[in-house]
């Protein structure tokens, strides 16, 4: 992705108050400041005041941010190093909120030039003639990012500039400094450009960034042109990258003055609140089930058949979260067309019952092992079994939860249910008054419930989901039979 602001982005209207021309900006105050003066004054502002840094990072609390701060207060720049899916590019995009909201530029200036710190021949000239009458821009600090995404056809041109034939054929002289076409790095003159996945970026491409890091300024086809940049450049590279498919050559890492190392979520609590941050969920995921979720990703990442270097990204318990809310929603419309075909009256007559409202259920959870496969790079001696793996982990996950939620409560009047052969259905096609009623009263389910975070009033479809939570809890440890039949249904019964 090659990007200076977000597709479609509309710049903001600067507020009418703001000085418009340069006079009025010297007679206000104001004072010329590099990019990093600025991040590090306003990362001390915000510390001050207590007001969050960096609004949407979850789990880098302890960890990432204070290395990430200490770069920013140092004037580093500086490269995230971590598996896929940890937040590197998230991190890296919100770092722009440290910016000024605006900032003074001279208008029409393709570097974004300030007007008291003028870089180009064309922009000098203009401020010497023009003086105080000089009329002056304003640039959010929404429209002062850009980023690359490196692949291996990315050229120096895309990076830092070229000749313009058009240019030249309009008259001008190769010698001329305005024939030049100035790539994305210049173009954030005055802001923050990032690098994604610095190591797919050829080598001899690496070389062109060298001048950017450490003399900041560029040069374009030998041209007697140095032009001092004033920006903040963050790179972004995965360990398999860095040290098997690319690398990131020696000069450039020496000159990237901080190397941080990003992890996935520490521990669950922080894999659920990103999940919950995440996740667009289209029905109601109960806690328990997302902590189930939360625990699969966290046994995939932690499985022996699963390649430890490419990891498991944060994406795919999101992505998990976000297909079992379908599966419910998805459910929800076979039986309310189920229920139209049944009353003979079409959607008329089955919105006369009370239509079923989707929530999640342990069941909908079997849907991700095949969907998610595609998410997680096994090991060679696993080909072919993958969604075995992804389905043994689950099972593991459930039954981990169901003893972390539910240990210490009594639920014999569960297992009571199933005895002398009786049998519980549920599945896709079983409501939750169905299976409220196959179930009856069941000593204990208040506390069940509770346990599970569903309240003092939970819904027939919440008290389904806790149900067959139970049941399929009890079949994980052992307690009860299950059956899966040709018709898709789940049938919990005695072991015998």
């Amino acid at each position: 992705m090659d990007r200076v602001t977000a597709p479609n982005q509309v710049p903001p209207v600067p507020p009418a108050e703001l000085p418009s021309t340069l006079g009025a900006l010297r007679a206000a105050g104001h004072q010329y400041r590099t990019v990093k003066q600025e991040l590090r004054d306003n990362l001390l502002a915000r510390m001050g005041s207590g007001e969050d840094r960096f609004p949407g990072i979850v789990g880098y609390e302890d960890t990432v941010l204070p290395e990430v701060e200490r770069a920013l207060l140092a004037g580093h720049d500086m490269v995230l190093l971590g598996e896929r899916g940890q937040g590197k590019t998230r991190l890296i995009r919100s770092l722009g909120a440290l910016l000024d909201e605006w900032t003074p530029v001279i208008p029409g200036s393709v570097l974004n030039e300030h007007p008291m710190h003028p870089i180009t021949p064309a922009s000098r000239a203009l401020v010497d003639s023009a003086g105080d009458d000089l009329p002056i821009g304003w640039l959010h600090r929404s429209m002062r990012y850009g980023e690359k995404l490196a692949t291996p056809d990315t050229s120096v041109g895309d990076l830092i500039g070229d000749v313009d034939p058009i240019r030249l054929a309009q008259g001008r002289t190769l010698g001329d400094p305005e024939t030049i076409h100035f790539g994305l790095v210049p173009r954030t003159n005055r802001g923050i450009f990032a690098v994604n996945e610095l190591p797919d970026l050829a080598e001899r491409i690496q070389v062109a960034l060298l001048n950017v890091l450490e003399e900041r300024d560029i040069q374009v086809r030998g041209y007697q042109l140095r032009l001092p940049l004033d920006l903040l450049l963050v790179a972004s590279a995965n360990p398999e990258d860095y040290t098997n498919r690319g690398r990131i050559i020696t000069p450039l890492k020496d000159r990237f003055g901080a190397e941080i190392r990003t992890h996935y979520p520490l521990d669950l609590d922080l894999e659920l609140a990103l999940i919950r941050q995440e996740a667009d969920l289209v029905a109601v995921v109960p806690e328990h089930v997302l902590e189930v979720l939360a625990r699969f990703a966290r046994d995939v990442r932690e499985s022996p058949s699963v390649d430890p270097r490419s990891g498991v990204s944060a994406r795919f318990a999101i992505a998990a979260a976000e297909t079992v809310a379908a599966a419910a929603l998805r459910r929800s419309g076979l039986l309310a067309g189920a229920s139209a075909v049944a009353s003979g009256g079409g959607a008329a007559s089955a919105s006369a019952s009370r239509p079923e409202a989707p929530v999640a259920r342990i069941g909908d959870t079997v849907s991700v092992t095949s969907t998610l496969r595609g998410k997680v790079e096994f090991e060679s001696g696993e080909e072919g079994r993958e969604i075995e793996v992804l389905a043994h982990l689950l099972r593991t996950a459930t039954a981990e939860t169901f003893r972390a939620r539910l240990a210490g409560l009594d639920l014999s009047g569960f297992t009571a249910i199933v005895a002398e052969g009786g049998a519980v259905e549920t599945g896709e096609l079983v409501s939750s008054a169905e299976l409220l009623r196959q179930v009856g009263t069941v000593p204990g389910l208040a506390k069940v419930l509770d346990r599970l975070g569903l309240g003092d009033a939970p819904s027939p479809e919440e008290a389904a989901a806790g149900i067959e939570f139970v049941l399929e809890g009890l079949h994980l440890t052992r307690r009860l039979g299950k059956d899966v039949t040709d018709s898709g249904r789940t049938v919990y019964g005695d072991r015998d």
